[in-house]
């Protein structure tokens, strides 16, 4: 008997590791259709594309599937079960209904919470202290299908994004690993999300760094470190000069217990800068186009 034919559809390290393990099992993966690398965005994360190729498998890189032409690729394909991973590209309901496994996502969040883009990233911004991911079934809504599995595990107060990522990263086998021959059988047991506890957040935009100084320490802390190196970055400017912040401090002896107008600078050295609540020690910072300092302790940013 056939093994059933797996059309995988992904992106970033987590499609990485989850269609390395399929291969790993000797799964019956007939193509991988992912998406060209971004040219303005750091590529960080090893990619799907490269493990297929190395496998001899077909890979495919549509600006959309959802063209006549390339639903009936798809639909030449054969496919028995669809499975996404990090796939940024919606897919519509006439390839989700073709395989007769289903289709099934693995989404970087516990759904229901932080459906949609860039959910580490939203999680870190907003202070989690858990995340995971889970494996659900694919519906006309971004990630709003009954979910089969979740695996979930602790973030740091000063995690990074990419920090958050990589404790988050493993997850995702995990629970591919546990479910995918329920997948194969079609024995996977689902369970409706709880729409009352849903929440959705879109992609990020590097101008979606810049700092907001009326906010308070915390919150704007969790903004650097969620999109901090290998991200865009936070970001405040001093006239036509943009200064980046890379890394800061609530804590430090220079920051605690300082006050003052929110963006104001209040010291130089160490640079200190009041937020809606007391003050953060900007601890690594890049001026952007070569602009220099010419901060003045009292300058508001």
């Amino acid at each position: 008997m056939s093994k059933p034919r797996i059309l995988f559809f992904g992106y970033s390290e987590v499609g990485y590791v989850c269609l390395s393990l399929l291969l790993e099992r000797g799964d019956n993966v007939v193509a991988l259709i992912t998406h060209e690398d971004n040219p303005h965005e750091k590529i960080w994360f090893k990619t799907p594309a490269m493990v297929a190729r190395g496998a001899g498998i077909p890979v495919f890189s549509p600006d959309s599937v959802n063209t006549p032409e390339w639903r009936e690729k798809i639909a030449a394909l054969v496919p028995d079960l669809i499975i996404s991973v990090y796939y940024r590209h919606m897919i519509g309901t006439r390839i989700l209904a073709l395989p007769p496994l289903g289709a099934w996502n693995v989404h970087g969040s516990l759904l229901p919470r932080y459906r949609g883009r860039a959910p580490i990233n939203w999680a870190v911004l907003h202070g989690e202290s858990r995340t995971g991911m889970t494996l659900h079934r694919m519906v006309k809504s971004a990630d709003a299908g009954a979910v089969v599995d979740q695996e979930g595990v602790e973030i740091g107060p000063r995690d990074t994004a990419e920090q958050a990522f990589r404790k988050v990263l493993p997850c995702a086998r995990t629970v591919l690993a546990r479910q995918i021959d329920a997948l194969l059988a079609g024995t996977a047991k689902e369970t409706p999300q709880d729409e009352a506890q849903a929440n959705y957040f879109g992609g990020r935009k590097p101008e979606d760094g810049r700092i907001n100084w009326t906010q308070t320490s915390k919150q704007i802390f969790n903004l650097i470190r969620a999109v901090t190196d290998p991200f865009p970055g936070a970001f405040t400017e001093s006239g036509d000069a943009r200064l980046m912040v890379w890394w800061a401090e609530t804590e430090s002896a220079a920051a605690v217990g300082k006050r003052g107008a929110p963006g104001g600078v209040l010291s130089l050295a160490p640079l200190v800068v009041a937020t809606g609540d007391g003050a953060l020690e900007l601890t690594k910072i890049e001026w952007l186009g070569g602009a220099t300092s010419g901060l003045q302790v009292g300058q508001r940013l």
